[in-house]
């Protein structure tokens, strides 16, 4: 049985990540096409920093990821310590919804957001994407941070206030240090997720402005080309080194409580 789950555990790996190291692969190829490999070149990654356009859309794309990540993640903090305080019954129903944006289409996610922005009389563009992307990365951050919540033990927050804590001192010295590793997931979360993010996003950019899941796809309408190839490289190269940064953290913490314990 062992034996059959490694080899279970090989194929899923394979089935995930032979297409994306295949595109690695020949984002080096002079040949210009994935038919066949001529010879090794880094010239398509020079293409990129030399497209003053795609350089603009690729710090568009990050900086929505990092402004919505972190307004993600105070939400999403607020919301969590929120659900942690209500009774069983409403935080059952208010979990409920909060669930509706993670399993709901990114479809309906997107027209709805559209159809708000317009009777809002919101423009698309920058704030657009920005809100859309905070929109859909709250409960994700909720998500990641109630556990934390739920395995922190009542009797500090008691203690805290039976020595005289306000309730901001509470917050801020007693839950946030215990729920950190919580926050800092929710945050690369949400910063994953925007990054990958396309359906939403397509929806809610208007002219002028364009993040790189979008730009990804009009190129790929004009036809396959391997600088597509380098641009999806540097973004899974930069997503792996976020959840490794993040596997880092959350070790060093692991190691901490050890050593106080």
């Amino acid at each position: 049985m062992r034996k059959l789950s490694n080899y279970y555990l090989t194929l899923v790996v394979i089935l995930l990540y032979f297409p994306i190291f295949y595109l690695m692969f020949y984002s080096f190829n002079s040949a210009g096409s994935m038919s066949s490999f001529d010879s090794f070149t880094v010239e398509h990654y020079l293409n990129i920093f030399t497209d003053t356009r795609l350089i603009v859309i690729i710090l568009n794309t990050l900086a929505v990821a990092l402004i919505s990540s972190a307004a993600a993640a105070l939400i999403g903090l607020g919301g969590a310590l929120f659900l942690y305080n209500v009774k069983h019954s409403t935080r059952h129903l208010l979990l409920s919804i909060n669930n509706i944006m993670i399993v709901s289409p990114d479809v309906i996610i997107g027209a709805s957001l559209l159809i708000l922005f317009t009777v809002l009389g919101i423009s698309l563009g920058p704030v657009s994407v920005i809100l859309a992307h905070i929109a859909f990365s709250v409960p994700i951050v909720v998500l990641m941070i109630l556990p934390k919540l739920y395995n922190m033990n009542r009797s500090l927050v008691d203690a805290a206030r039976d020595l005289g804590a306000d309730s901001k001192t509470i917050i801020l010295k007693v839950i946030i240090p215990f729920i950190k590793p919580g926050i800092i997931a929710g945050f690369f979360m949400a910063l994953t997720y925007s990054l990958d993010d396309f359906a939403v996003t397509f929806f809610v950019t208007g002219s002028g402005f364009s993040v790189l899941s979008v730009e990804i796809y009009a190129m790929a309408r004009r036809g396959i080309t391997l600088e597509i190839n380098a641009v999806s490289t540097l973004i899974f190269i930069f997503v792996l080194s976020l959840v490794f940064i993040y596997y880092l953290l959350s070790t060093r913490n692991q190691m901490k409580r050890g050593t106080v314990k």
